[in-house]
């Protein structure tokens, strides 16, 4: 049986070795629970699901069925990274579904970050459950639910869309094999399958994706503002020598705008909050203190490249009190 606990006594995978008994394990655990029967991954191209792909890929090969969905929430490129990664160099099985109309329209006007969540989930399962009908043979879900997500979700933090089961009428069993791991350790394992450092160390992303960094209701031109400016904050840490060095960095615009002041004539924008931190286990994060120079440059270049922001602000604050997301 899968284990569903993390052990009280459970050494924490920080070594190769560590991570090689874990995966052999782990691989003995997947032949047993799914058999000769087929499993559809909800492929995010982010390290937890990559890790879970590579892990039944070892274990059950082609019986692993992969759907990419762009739910019209993902950074700049990255549908298309998805796809050149997992289909055209790893070979996988995978369909790719663009299901942004659907999820916009759903969310339209919807200010709770908790109904947010759910709603993005509960798609997600629809979505899934559509391309499963599609497919002979599908008895099992896979997702990459890690230790945080469940333990967040026990203690009433927030709701993690693969935090849960899945609705009564539908017939699928999970598989999730990291669920009992941090962070920190399902990149060890993912290194130790041979997946690319450029996916084993790529910063998390949150399954609702830019929804949480979109505070309130969500509407698409100030998604493309969180985009488009995350996309050039991304570009020029990676210039700075900060990739890879700063654990995650996003950008996030909420819900209400402010005067400024463009070529002489009053504007009424929306603020753009950067947020750069650091941890191992998600549990606490420290701020990553960035130079004057970088901060300057990233607000220039925010404010003249992004249409609808007029403010560049910072985020200091460590966790707790806050928490990495702001919804």
């Amino acid at each position: 049986m899968v284990n569903e606990r993390r052990p009280d006594d459970m050494k924490r995978i920080t070594t190769p070795e560590l991570a090689k008994a874990y995966i052999d394990e782990q691989i003995a655990l997947l032949r047993e629970q799914v058999g000769d029967k087929k499993v559809l991954l909800a492929l995010s191209g982010g390290v937890d699901s990559s890790v879970v792909a590579a892990l039944l890929i070892k274990a059950v090969g082609d019986q692993l069925v992969c759907v990419h969905v762009n739910h019209g929430l993902l950074r700049k490129g990255e549908p298309e990274q998805v796809i050149e990664v997992f289909q055209n160099q790893m070979k996988a099985n995978l369909i790719y579904v663009d299901a942004t109309d659907r999820f916009l329209d759903k969310l339209a006007g919807v200010t709770d970050p908790e109904t947010k969540r759910k709603i993005i989930g509960g798609e997600f399962i629809e979505v899934f459950a559509e391309e499963a009908r599609k497919l002979d043979g599908i008895e099992f879900l896979a997702q990459g639910t890690i230790w945080p997500d469940i333990l967040e979700s026990e203690a009433g933090i927030k709701a993690h869309h693969n935090a849960g089961g899945l609705p009564d009428d539908m017939k699928f069993e999970l598989v999730e094999p990291v669920r009992i791991l941090f962070k920190d350790e399902v990149r060890v394992v993912g290194k130790e399958l041979g997946l690319p450092d450029n996916m084993v160390f790529r910063q998390p992303f949150p399954g609702p994706g830019l929804g949480v960094r979109c505070p309130g209701a969500i509407t698409r031109d100030r998604l493309e503002a969180v985009r488009e400016s995350d996309a050039i904050l991304r570009e020029e840490f990676a210039k700075n020598g900060l990739e890879g060095k700063v654990w995650q960095y996003f950008t996030v615009v909420p819900d209400f705008k402010s005067t400024g002041v463009k070529d002489g004539k009053r504007t009424f924008d929306w603020p753009c909050i950067i947020r750069a931190i650091n941890t191992t286990d998600v549990m606490e994060v420290t701020v990553e203190h960035l130079s004057n120079e970088l901060i300057d440059h990233l607000v220039n270049r925010i404010i003249k490249e992004v249409p609808g922001i007029n403010r560049v602000l910072f985020d200091y604050t460590p966790k707790p009190p806050a928490t990495v997301e702001y919804e």
